[in-house]
């Protein structure tokens, strides 16, 4: 069944996806990037989307800059809470559902199994912790609303950690990784995909959405190197070596180091499993990133 939609943060890496994928299923959506709409402008957000009519509105805007967030927590909570709070209450009055995407980093790392949406969020940054009140802002204005949480995103729309590394390992002869720090890949148009039906259903709380298993950093960028080399690009590069995040003295904010989540309620509300976190950046690299290494 076709959906009105709306896609905030449409010019970010989900956003666009979102945008290209469900327009191309006949879906009819509308894209608001930064510059169309400042979602900090509570006042902005209430003009632009009062004459716009939607069933649903798709919240893929926010501050992700984690350490920017430590230096400049008044825009992080402004922009990941606040606003959320503002769109929440625009799509109630409006009878439309918000669906608002947020992040693994709610949760402090401290266990060592995939997480689900029962657990405790606990976050230890400012950007974890204006994330999870953004959360809260959305539940606390409607029960219908719902939270998706990502990590680690990647795709074809702007370039992610599997291009910056791809991207050094054919400039460079070594290359590293953080490699004691875990969670889970999530490939954007698989994203698309999976939460499609969501837009459908009349599933609220929350839902964990990124593609199945975990990884390092340094796994992830190992994985990535061995994809495009059996490609056949012609990297200089082809072991990711590993660092420790202790090491990195440019982090302001703390990380979480384990953060992998389950997406057993995605399977069992959607009928859908996510494919490995493998089969996806290998299917990103051969379909996305070769042929525009190819063209230059």
């Amino acid at each position: 069944m076709a959906k009105k939609i709306v896609i905030i943060g449409s010019g970010g890496r989900l956003g666009a996806a979102l945008l290209r994928e469900w327009q191309a299923a006949g879906d009819e959506v509308v894209g608001l990037n930064h510059a169309q709409l400042d979602i900090g402008d509570a006042a902005q957000v209430r003009a632009r989307l009062g004459g716009v009519a939607f069933d649903v509105l798709v919240n893929c805007a926010a501050q992700t800059n984690v350490d920017r967030c430590e230096k400049e927590p008044g825009e992080a909570f402004l922009l990941n809470s606040q606003a959320v709070a503002t769109l929440a209450d625009v799509c109630t009055r409006k009878k439309a559902r918000c669906i608002h995407i947020s992040t693994d980093y709610v949760f402090d790392g401290e266990k060592r199994e995939p997480y689900t949406e029962e657990d405790e969020p606990r976050p230890i940054s400012v950007y974890g912790e204006s994330k999870l009140r953004g959360e809260q802002c959305l539940h606390a204005v409607a029960d219908k609303h719902l939270v998706v949480r990502v990590s680690w995103v990647f795709g074809p729309d702007r370039a992610s950690f599997v291009d910056q590394i791809l991207q050094r390992a054919l400039d460079h002869e070594s290359v590293d990784a953080i490699g004691d720090k875990t969670a889970t890949p999530t490939y954007t148009l698989d994203a698309a995909r999976l939460l499609r039906p969501l837009l459908d259903l009349e599933t609220d709380g929350v839902m964990h959405l990124c593609n199945s298993g975990g990884c390092t950093w340094q796994e992830y960028g190992q994985h990535a190197l061995d994809c495009a080399l059996a490609a056949g690009v012609p990297l200089k590069a082809r072991t990711v070596g590993g660092l420790k995040m202790a090491e990195l003295k440019a982090f302001i904010a703390r990380r979480p180091v384990y953060t992998s989540m389950s997406t057993a309620r995605l399977t069992r509300t959607t009928g859908l499993t996510p494919r490995s976190w493998q089969d996806a950046v290998d299917d990103y690299i051969r379909t996305h990133w070769v042929p525009r290494v190819r063209e230059k």
